[in-house]
């Protein structure tokens, strides 16, 4: 009969008993090692809040704000590039800060047109192995070390969302701010899919999979327009804000808070 597998407790885990239990494996325990490790994980935290802390003191201001999601791996040139810079260059002489991701691509983009324009220009860098660097067209840069602070003030600070082309990034943050907004842990604000040719795909697939089998509500398509034009994206927003105010409500406030 096999034995059965030896799983430390708490108490072993803990106190003068840490660095006791060892299953015949070299490991943190048997090495003493695990307090380091404690020690670093706290430091760790504390960066973290750092970030959130940043992002608080130099965004809380910037409102109203538009994010521009998009692939940092379409250059200059492009249709989506020139699309971008538009929108964004529209949307900053409408009143509207612009935050991106401050990289290359469609990124860069949305920066650029933004910095040419009336309202400040904000990049959401983040450290990666690749891909991310910097693009020269912000005025406002913060720099991140952790995907979730980053995901928190690109909704957080935003009275719209714009989502151009993009992969698995971009899918990513469209599906934070939908869930976000459908499960009430932020305002209901504008989700703007540029590019019905490039969306019209993925929007099929939840019509027929997720609203079709009810893991969706049939309305919780209509958090999405798509358009495919800069002066599109523009009224769209307006036109929202046109039955409601564009700044938070105390409710609301509160509401994000607790993103």
């Amino acid at each position: 009969m096999k034995d059965p597998k030896v799983v430390p407790t708490l108490r072993e885990l803990d106190g003068t008993r840490r660095g006791t239990w060892n299953r015949g494996k070299r490991n943190e325990f048997a090495t003493g090692k695990a307090p380091a490790t404690k020690a670093r994980e706290s430091w760790h935290v504390l960066g973290i809040m750092s970030e959130f802390i940043e992002a608080a003191e130099r965004l809380a201001d910037i409102r109203p704000a538009v994010s521009i999601f998009g692939s940092a791996r379409i250059p200059a040139g492009t249709p989506e590039y020139i699309l971008t810079e538009q929108i964004a260059r529209l949307l900053a002489d409408s009143g509207f800060a612009v935050i991106s991701g401050g990289g290359p691509g469609l990124m860069e983009a949305a920066n650029k047109g933004a910095f040419e324009g009336k309202a400040p220009s904000v990049g959401l860098n983040i450290e990666l192995p690749h891909e991310q660097k910097g693009n020269d067209y912000q005025d406002v840069v913060l720099r991140f070390r952790h995907f979730f602070s980053r995901k928190v003030a690109f909704v957080k600070y935003a009275s719209a969302y714009v989502v151009m082309p993009g992969g698995f990034g971009t899918i990513d943050e469209l599906s934070e701010a939908l869930t976000l907004i459908q499960t009430g842990k932020t305002r209901v604000m504008p989700i703007v899919l540029v590019g019905s040719d490039f969306w019209s795909g993925l929007l099929d697939w939840f019509r027929d999979q997720l609203v079709s089998r009810g893991l969706i509500r049939p309305d919780d398509m209509d958090l999405m327009t798509v358009v495919d034009d800069a002066q599109s994206v523009v009224d769209t927003i307006f036109e929202f804000y046109e039955r409601r105010s564009i700044a938070p409500t105390s409710s609301e406030f509160e509401q994000m808070l607790y993103l």
